[in-house]
């Protein structure tokens, strides 16, 4: 983890000062930040794990449905880390029905799989890449109300890392929907929350949580269909908890944002009400949120200040006077909407803003 700074996309981050001694002699510099310009506003965003595509990412656009409903577009892009290039390839560039809210590729390393990318928007879609980058093809559409021509949007979803079989989706309709991606068939419905659900994650095989405009985080086992736990409530009135992310290296924590709201909450599961720290240093909204996958007290933070902000919650059960501080800072050209950190590549975590995404070092 980089040591405590302050960056912009001019400036990267600046490493400590090795000792003459021990200082390299003649290292090659890398870059520490990559750019890509899309044609498109760019909003949904994920890193593929698949071992043999490290550095390829899907990253789609947020054009008006009203104007071109059915003219949104998904492109698989892949940074070249010899010629420091982020490439689009036209045959991995598809049109997708509305702009989909999140994208997910498959979560496992293993190229000998079919390589898969998830998308959500009016239904959950599947894609496959095909072989040789040849193309990308509708593998299937999950319509879990086939008993009407209309849908509530999804909002979100998350592909279970431990169970690939298993997709959740969260709906305006105040539904949670839990899919068998290799069956294509819903496993279990459930009524998650009194308003619409805006996010889900998973925390297990059978455990997942989700958040809502009704202001509350809710736990959710899928043995114990009946029954949620309330693991927070905001205590303003009419403040929708808009994202979630919970933390795969110590689930016993999780996170999750207000909408308009410039603070992260982070939780223990163990003592639900009551959150483990506040992280109070954003000066706008924030809009993503992401844990570090190799790293249980690290977390990325990124909203419309147009600041990335890395933290490190190991003292965060201890009072910090004024409040805990970033340990590094990056500032982008517009307000951030989109976070991703590699799971496959832990030293990156990917940012969108405007049109732009960006790759960095951390």
């Amino acid at each position: 983890m980089a040591a405590a700074a302050t960056t912009d996309d001019n400036h990267p981050p600046t490493p400590p000062q090795q000792p003459p001694e021990t200082a390299a002699v003649d290292a090659p510099k890398r870059s520490e930040i990559y750019t890509y310009e899309a044609p498109f506003h760019i909003y949904a965003m994920n890193w593929s794990v698949r071992s043999t595509h490290p550095y390829r990412l899907a990253i789609s656009s947020l054009l008006d449905p009203t104007l071109s409903p059915h003219q949104n577009i998904v492109s698989i892009v892949h940074l070249d880390d010899v010629t420091g290039e982020i490439n689009a390839f036209p045959n991995l560039q598809f049109p997708h029905p509305y702009p989909p809210t999140k994208s997910i590729f498959l979560p496992i390393a293993d190229s000998s799989r079919p390589d898969l990318l998830a998308t959500s928007s009016d239904f959950l879609r599947i894609w496959e890449v095909m072989a040789d980058d040849e193309g990308v093809r509708l593998r299937a559409t999950m319509n879990g109300n086939r008993g009407s021509e209309f849908c509530g949007p999804l909002t979100s979803f998350d592909w279970n890392e431990a169970d690939v079989r298993r997709i959740g989706t969260s709906s305006i309709d105040t539904t949670c929907t839990i899919w068998d991606v290799e069956k294509e068939v819903v496993d279990t419905q459930l009524i998650a929350h009194d308003k619409e659900v805006y996010d889900i994650a998973w925390g297990g095989v059978g455990v997942f949580a989700s958040v809502s405009a009704d202001g509350s985080v809710r736990v959710f086992d899928l043995r114990d269909k009946e029954h949620s736990t309330i693991i927070y409530e905001s205590s303003e009135p009419e403040s929708p908890l808009v994202r979630l992310g919970w933390n795969k290296q110590d689930p016993r924590f999780m996170a999750t944002i207000i909408m308009d709201n410039a603070k992260v909450v982070v939780l223990d599961i163990r003592y639900p009400t009551l959150p483990v720290v506040e992280l109070q240093r954003h000066q706008a909204s924030v809009n993503a949120i992401a844990w570090a996958p190799h790293s249980s007290c690290h977390i990325c933070t990124a909203g419309d200040d147009m600041q990335a902000l890395i933290w490190d919650l190991s003292s965060a059960s201890q009072p910090v006077e004024g409040g805990l501080d970033p340990i590094l800072a990056y500032t982008a050209g517009a307000e951030i909407e989109q976070l991703q950190w590699s799971s496959s590549q832990p030293d990156w975590v990917a940012i969108a803003f405007s049109n732009k995404l960006q790759i960095l070092r951390v």
